[in-house]
């Protein structure tokens, strides 16, 4: 990860947007863009995957999707929220955040990881021409849903601030949301309505 009192934290979500992951973890600090990644030497390789000098893989077979823990429809977002999957041949990006271990009680609860929502994650991730390990969040027994429009507003705009890749950001302006139209109290927190 980092050193004895700082961790690495990859976000492909709502925590995209500084102003989101700050609101309970007022550590976090941007610390590069990059591309989740798996490498493997024993897999056989996807017709999309890169080989390296030492005969390993970089597999880019994740994708985004959204979805409830157990079918519970999301209170905070009112719709399916973020979690990632593989997919052959397709590829997350993100944001590296260099979190304090003192805000790490705080991302597991937004996370839900005592309820069981979540699971926390070791993960590798690339960024120009460098490999780091991060703490990510996957959920749990998820049953697939359409994200809200302002869920998908506040990752759109995360994606934006932090400028990922424009490939990215558009195939995130095109997923297809829930159509909720009502009040969304941490919409009012982050200052978007």
């Amino acid at each position: 990860m980092e050193d004895s009192h700082n961790f690495l934290y990859f976000a492909y979500g709502s925590n995209l947007l500084k102003e989101r992951l700050q609101l309970k973890n007022p550590s976090a600090t941007l610390h590069c863009v990059a591309r989740l990644k798996v490498r493997s030497s024993t897999a056989v390789p996807h017709k999309t995957s890169r080989l390296y000098a030492d005969n390993s893989f970089l597999f880019q077979d994740y994708k985004l999707v959204f979805g409830n823990y157990k079918g519970l429809a999301s209170e905070r977002w009112h719709g399916g929220v973020a979690t990632i999957e593989r997919s052959p041949g397709d590829e997350v990006w993100g944001v590296v955040w260099k979190m304090n271990e003192s805000d790490l009680k705080s991302l597991d609860s937004q996370e839900n990881v005592m309820l069981g929502a979540y699971s926390p994650v070791e993960i590798s991730v690339r960024t120009k021409g460098q490999e780091l390990c991060c703490r990510t969040y996957l959920m749990n027994s998820c049953v697939y849903a359409a994200p809200s429009p302002q869920y998908l507003l506040v990752i759109v705009m995360g994606a934006e601030q932090n400028r990922l890749p424009k490939h990215y950001q558009e195939k995130l302006k095109a997923i297809k949301t829930n159509k909720y139209e009502g009040p969304l109290p941490l919409m009012v927190e982050l200052a978007l309505e």
